[in-house]
């Protein structure tokens, strides 16, 4: 009986195809892989997550609402500010917006709001959203803007299992009319889901996630805090490698997929992305450093528990859901997901930074 609980239905082709200049004209190199059908979907988990050591343990969320605004003002003695690409006034607006209860979304929302929806579903949609975005080459920026959405759609209103993947190509519509300089049209994601939803509810759904998020669609994602620790990074080590900025972007898309990772704040999620990829290609020299410390306001044990949640994502063995995993599996991205960190972090890259720690 479980087993057959625990059954994934057959999986039916989806079409795609790409807008051109005289209408809607099919890719030339369509999805040849099989994609999930949502409302297909049984209330089963066939894809094993990562769940939490201690359930008592505290949301980041309450924990970073009485840290500290990070020390800019200390960071930026380690950085040259002729080279870098960031401002202290980005920073700090991206930090406030994130630490705004209503752009982000609830922790708990599978347990306390959702009736038919699971985990494994968001996962499964998250995912097929991935391929989504790469066959219309969306920027990445879309994709993580509308997770965002999703998740804190999700936080507000329970919805049927059917809804889910209207929910998501919503999303993703107003997520890449925000970013995008020529964005799909309305037609299009409802030719990718197999038309199994009409213009017209793709439309009401993207009205009611406009109402939820009160017309404001602009939002700090993990992406935002990933270029500017990025560049902080890159300035206190050697010349800029595409390999390791590659790696932590596919370290921080991982994480998209998990519903655990909800539980962490954008910038948390994109420096414990940046910790891990420095762990990864340098296991034997601490991955942190004082002005990563100083310029993000975060600790190496402040992010223990997300670099974790990350980590047991890049070295999962086996899982059916490799949409961001064949993404940087191409040469253009260095095919970073090859790379698999040791499977223990030692202890003592989760103590505190000495200042007189060197500086990579």
């Amino acid at each position: 009986m479980a087993d057959q609980e625990n059954c994934v239905p057959p999986i039916r082709a989806s079409k795609t195809k790409r807008r051109g200049s005289s209408g809607a004209q099919p890719l030339q190199s369509p999805i040849s892989k099989k994609r999930v059908v949502l409302g297909e979907l049984t209330n089963s988990v066939n894809v094993v997550l990562p769940q939490k050591s201690d359930p008592g343990v505290k949301s980041p969320y309450g924990k970073l609402e009485d840290k500290e605004a990070p020390k800019t003002d200390i960071a930026m003695s380690y950085v040259n500010p002729h080279k870098c690409s960031y401002s202290r006034s980005l920073y700090m607006h991206l930090h406030a917006l994130e630490m705004e209860a209503n752009r982000r979304p609830l922790p708990n929302y599978m347990e306390n709001i959702q009736y038919d929806v699971t985990k494994n579903m968001r996962e499964i949609l998250v995912d097929w959203l991935v391929e989504v975005a790469e066959q219309y080459k969306l920027v990445s920026d879309t994709l993580y803007l509308t997770v965002s959405y999703i998740d804190r759609f999700l936080s507000a209103h329970a919805i049927s299992r059917g809804k889910l993947q209207l929910l998501g190509v919503s999303s993703m519509h107003i997520a890449s009319e925000y970013e995008e300089i020529n964005s799909p049209h309305v037609e299009d994601f409802c030719y990718i889901t197999d038309n199994s939803f009409t213009k017209e509810e793709v439309v009401d759904m993207e009205r009611e996630v406009l109402k939820l998020l009160n017309f404001e669609m602009g939002n700090s994602t993990a992406k935002n805090f990933l270029r500017i620790f990025i560049r902080v990074a890159e300035e206190n080590s050697q010349p800029s490698s595409l390999l390791f900025e590659f790696l932590a972007c596919y370290l921080a898309e991982l994480s998209l997929l998990d519903y655990e990772c909800v539980w962490f704040l954008p910038s948390v999620t994109a420096a414990s992305a940046l910790f891990l990829a420095r762990f990864t290609l340098f296991p034997d020299e601490h991955p942190w450093n004082l002005a990563l410390q100083c310029y993000t306001g975060y600790e190496p044990s402040d992010l223990k528990d997300c670099v974790l949640a990350i980590q047991d994502l890049q070295n999962r063995k086996r899982n059916s859901l490799r949409a961001v995993r064949d993404k940087y599996m191409q040469h253009k991205f260095k095919r970073v997901a090859e790379c698999h960190s040791q499977p223990k972090i030692p202890a003592s890259y989760f103590e505190p930074i000495d200042e007189e720690a060197s500086i990579r």
